[in-house]
């Protein structure tokens, strides 16, 4: 018996419902503010992904899942959204657009990690992104649709953290400052922040093991060391937030969890208590990322959530999702004739754009209605020997058990009446 890989899952058709909720929200809220889609190969060169996010992260470190082609060449399944944006940004000359370029994307992404509730070694991202402005107020931009975004599936218990953690003129100084503070508990340190003492320090304020996170407390904050652009531009993202009504909260020790990312990041947490879940989304600035993969100096600036993260607090705060659409019709058929009738009334009521889904085998009239209930048709559709004779059908609603008979030629009249009613 084959299973689905460690990790992965099946979309059943129960769970659909879930799905389409949330990517027509995606769709509609980037319609809104104009951001336009753009999909990406399932697998890249693995230098985009090494370089973009560079060496010291879980990511590039433990998480990706590389092989080599027939010819050598050594990809990478997708592991985040951004640095393919940017790739493709690059490649088809979109930075000759007007500027700033807005791109959202869906799609699964791939990471070899332990498997726990809202996080899959192949989970689901959507993303938008915001290239070719280094406006704060294309921050609070993103920040807010972030915001809308969850407001418009249901969702209302998170919080916004918000920080800055400079630019590569005043992040050394930073840099330099935490590993000096850090220097005085090595020996306390669990072997994973061992390791990013030397080769990524940011990522020590993110590390989620108790004993880091007691040392991370009185670590110093990043924005004591700003410069005075990026104070300024800090600065100026409180003020939008604060215009559009956005509450936030400071997080000094919030870093996000890839390299790519200047001045301001930020992440949206569940408040819900007794939950040990990570963010629920997060993005921040990247400025520097075009720039590292060949291009020329742009500014940018996104957000990325998972999709079954969302569908689970979907799930944990009883929201309700529209159903998928039923047949409007199901087509049961007494004898073998009937069923060649029922054929060619199944061709036309669906050429006529009606959904309808025929009996099949030989169960008994009461065993197909049971299965015209189960699958939620709206009627159904008799045809027997005396149908066959008089040209008629008999129409049966199944959200009352009423049923008359009426000529065929009236049946896809009385199924459009019947489904706006």
């Amino acid at each position: 018996m084959y299973k689905a890989p460690r990790g992965t899952f099946d979309i059943l058709p129960q769970e659909q419902a879930y799905w389409k909720y949330v990517e027509g929200k995606v769709a509609f809220l980037c319609q809104l503010y104009g951001y336009q889609p753009l999909s990406t190969p399932i697998f890249e060169d693995s230098e985009l992904f090494t370089h973009a996010v560079a060496g010291g992260t879980d990511l590039v470190d433990k998480e990706m899942y590389t092989f080599e082609d027939r010819k050598g060449q050594k990809l990478a399944l997708r592991a985040e959204g951004t640095a393919p944006v940017c790739r493709a940004y690059l490649e088809h000359g979109l930075f000759n657009l007007a500027q700033p370029v807005k791109l959202y994307y869906i799609g699964p992404a791939f990471r070899y990690e332990r498997p726990q509730a809202g996080r899959y070694r192949q989970h689901h991202q959507f993303g938008f992104e915001a290239i070719g402005s280094a406006d704060p107020a294309l921050d609070a931009e993103v920040i807010e649709m972030a915001q809308r975004f969850f407001f418009s599936l249901g969702l209302s218990q998170f919080s916004i953290n918000l920080n800055s953690i400079g630019c590569k003129l005043c992040q050394p100084k930073y840099v330099e400052a935490l590993q000096e503070h850090y220097s005085d508990y090595t020996e306390q340190l669990c072997p994973d922040c061992k390791v990013r003492l030397v080769r990524n320090p940011l990522r020590l304020l993110d590390c989620k093991k108790a004993s880091c996170q007691k040392i991370a407390e009185t670590a110093p904050k990043t924005v004591n060391y700003l410069c005075p652009e990026c104070q300024a531009h800090f600065q100026s993202v409180q003020k939008y937030l604060g215009a559009l009504g956005i509450t936030f909260q400071l997080n000094h020790r919030l870093v996000r969890g890839l390299d790519y990312y200047t001045r301001t990041v930020f992440e949206i947490e569940p408040q819900e208590e007794g939950t040990q879940q990570s963010a629920l989304g997060g993005g921040g600035r990247y400025d520097n990322l075009i720039e590292e993969l060949g291009g020329k100096p742009t500014p940018a600036v996104g957000f990325a959530a998972g999709i079954e993260r969302l569908i689970l607090n979907l799930k944990r705060q009883k929201i309700a999702v529209p159903s998928l659409p039923t047949p409007a019709a199901f087509i049961a058929c007494l004898g073998e004739e009937a069923k060649i009738e029922a054929a060619k009334l199944a061709s036309a009521l669906r050429k006529n754009g009606i959904a309808v889904i025929e009996a099949t085998g030989d169960k008994s009239l009461k065993a197909q209605l049971r299965q015209a209930n189960a699958l939620g048709a709206i009627y159904t559709i008799i045809i027997g020997k005396q149908e066959m004779e008089n040209r008629t059908i008999i129409l049966r609603d199944m959200r009352n058990g009423e049923q008359k008979a009426i000529p065929q030629t009236e049946i896809i009249t009385a199924l459009k009446q019947g489904e706006t009613a």
